[in-house]
């Protein structure tokens, strides 16, 4: 895959992504296999970005139809 599919300018490096961590009990660290005990937002060169850690935004709310927008 060598990093074609991923954006990096999009999805910067971070623990929270890495295919290596593991959240931990208190929910603000990751348990990282190499390095220990990392915070969310820092990275390491042995970073692995898992694609099913990542969750979507949710959907923007768009406004209601109005009935006067339809009449001619």
């Amino acid at each position: 895959m060598n990093g074609k599919l991923l954006n990096r300018k999009k999805y910067p490096p971070r623990c929270e992504y890495c295919a290596k961590g593991r959240v931990s009990p208190n929910g603000r660290d990751i348990l990282c296999k190499k390095n220990g005990i990392m915070p969310a937002d820092g990275s390491c060169s042995s970073y692995r970005y898992d694609v099913l850690k990542r969750e979507p935004k949710s959907r923007a709310i768009l406004p209601s139809a109005d009935p006067k927008d339809f009449e001619l």
